[in-house]
């Protein structure tokens, strides 16, 4: 586990999952079909705790002001600040890496109660799991 800090909060829309877990592909699928690929923007899955359920969201970043509303997506604004994560290597041959990353995340004393729990796509195989925390 580490700490990073995230300087400045990240602007991004999001594409909603139609159900926790089995609509997350289909999130991604939709959300990159409607957002150019860029090695410079940041690719993320957004959950949390709603309603006595989980809810998910895939998101990219905006690089320009106003680029992405034209595609009716959701904005969200993921806070600057201090998060403890797990960087899951080559994540596609162990998916449920990220299932246990979280699980113990999640179990931290000092994790913000209104945050997110966001899955950072660095690369193509690695993501980096991450909360905020106070």
């Amino acid at each position: 586990m580490e700490k990073i800090t995230i300087a400045t909060d990240i602007k991004v829309f999001c594409v909603d999952a139609e159900s926790f877990p089995e609509g997350i592909l289909k999130a991604h699928q939709k959300l990159h079909a409607l957002v150019p690929f860029s090695e410079e923007r940041k690719y993320f899955g957004v959950s949390r705790m709603e309603n006595g359920g989980i809810i998910y969201k895939a998101a990219a970043e905006e690089l320009q002001p106003g680029e992405l509303a034209k595609h009716d997506l959701a904005p969200l604004i993921l806070p600057s600040g201090e998060y403890q994560c797990i960087l899951i290597r080559d994540f596609m041959k162990n998916i449920e890496a990220i299932g246990a990353a979280f699980e113990e995340l999640t179990q931290l004393p000092d994790i913000d109660p209104q945050g997110y729990c966001l899955e950072w796509y660095v690369s193509d195989k690695d993501v980096r799991c991450m909360v905020r925390v106070v």
